[in-house]
């Protein structure tokens, strides 16, 4: 469902994804509103699901993780049941980072980090091939992020 913004829920969008450590004094300066007003828009921004919630980025590869892999799996069905046996099992395995329903040749398209390739092949041999339902893994590995995800571009107008 599309949501219509004004141009301050657009500034504090585009300051939150920025930085979603602001407080609500330095997000209010950047919108051009009181902080008590600031703080109003982003609780009705929360409650409308427009925020969803506040992370860290973090840098897989200061943490250990070397690689990343993206794994298209292919199901030898696509019933309702098929779909979300596999997406329940998916859920249960830390190693994959995004998994994305797709269309087109492959089913989903997952995202895994990894420390090293061995530490790929445990995870292809030990968590992806058992998942359920699966009938074919094609794995790329990504040699780097040309424009890693910062946000969704949004017109301050």
């Amino acid at each position: 469902m599309f949501e219509k913004l004004d141009s301050t829920d657009k500034r504090i969008l585009i300051a939150l994804q920025k930085d979603c450590r602001l407080s609500i004094a330095e997000l209010a300066d950047i919108a051009g509103l009181s902080a008590s007003a600031c703080h109003r828009r982003v609780r009705l921004l929360e409650e409308r699901r427009i925020i969803d919630g506040y992370t860290a980025r973090l840098d897989g590869r200061r943490l250990g993780y070397a690689m990343e892999f993206f794994v298209e799996i292919s199901l030898d069905r696509q019933s309702e049941d098929a779909l979300e046996t596999f997406e329940a099992a998916v859920r249960r395995v830390p190693e994959i980072l995004e998994c994305h329903l797709m269309t087109g040749q492959f089913d989903y398209l997952l995202r895994i980090g990894v420390v090293d390739h061995a530490d790929y092949e445990r995870i292809h041999r030990d968590r992806l091939s058992r998942l359920p339902g699966t009938v074919r893994i094609q794995s790329s590995l990504a040699l780097r992020a040309v424009k890693p995800w910062r946000g969704y571009p949004i017109d301050a107008g």
